[in-house]
């Protein structure tokens, strides 16, 4: 396994996951042992039922290991009550998905600001963060438009800013280019590479080879082993002049 010279943020040792179902027992993840240290840019990557999917969750405090030990940020979360994982999850961890998950009746800022709603932020603050961060993503001047009004590279932008808003630790993206195309993708690569670049952790869940060049560093997943863990040159993603304007 490839060593991380900078502190862990995830550290996870030994970690086997095992699902049952009547008679049947599947073992999604086989004493798996990885690092991810403070700051890196990693690719999780692997092909369907390899088991990336239960590594990321377990990484996101979504799921539990049946056996092995996870530290996040130095804390031991293995033996959390559900009460403290959700605490540590709504602390440490951003997460980013797919389908956005933007609710169509609130408008950009609103969107951004209801994690911290839900993490007690005054509302003053509240506004001033979300607004903080739509502005990191080039969309302060869309803040009050709608879901509905905006391109969808635009929207998985105010999903990283959502993301943000909690201030993570950990940067956790599931697939954030599977909606997208090749030209939005890019714009979204290079905000996840401008992120990595002022100090966010980034892992990015993703079957797509192109998709894993962007990262410094790619663990590859296979049979619910670590099939291999190598650094790279990043690909860097290059911006269109008009960013976030793809339909």
């Amino acid at each position: 396994m490839t060593a991380v010279a900078r502190p862990p943020v995830v550290d996870i040792q030994s970690v086997g996951k095992v699902y049952a179902q009547g008679d049947v027992v599947f073992e999604a993840l086989k004493g798996v042992s990885v690092q991810i240290g403070q700051g890196e840019l990693v690719a999780l990557m692997g092909p369907s039922g390899s088991g990336k999917t239960t590594l990321m969750q377990i990484i996101g405090l979504l799921d539990r290991p049946s056996s092995g030990a996870y530290h996040l940020a130095g804390r031991d979360v293995t033996t959390l009550s559900e009460n403290e994982r959700a605490e540590a999850r709504n602390e440490d961890i951003g997460f980013v998905f797919q389908a956005f998950h933007l609710l169509p009746r609130l408008n950009l800022l609103e969107n951004v600001e209801v994690p911290l709603t839900y993490a007690g932020v005054p509302p003053r603050e509240r506004r001033e963060r979300a607004l903080a961060v739509l502005e990191r993503v080039g969309l302060a001047d869309k803040a009050r438009n709608l879901p509905s009004q905006i391109s969808g590279g635009q929207k998985q932008r105010v999903a990283v800013a959502r993301a943000l808003a909690g201030r993570p630790r950990l940067l956790l993206a599931d697939e954030p280019t599977g909606n997208l195309d090749t030209r939005t993708g890019e714009e979204v690569m290079a905000l996840f590479g401008d992120l990595h670049a002022e100090g966010t952790t980034v892992v990015i869940v993703t079957h797509e080879d192109d998709i894993g060049a962007y990262a410094e560093r790619v663990i590859r997943v296979r049979d619910g082993r670590i099939e291999s863990d190598r650094r790279q040159v990043p690909k860097v993603a290059h911006r269109p002049p008009a960013i976030g304007s793809a339909p």
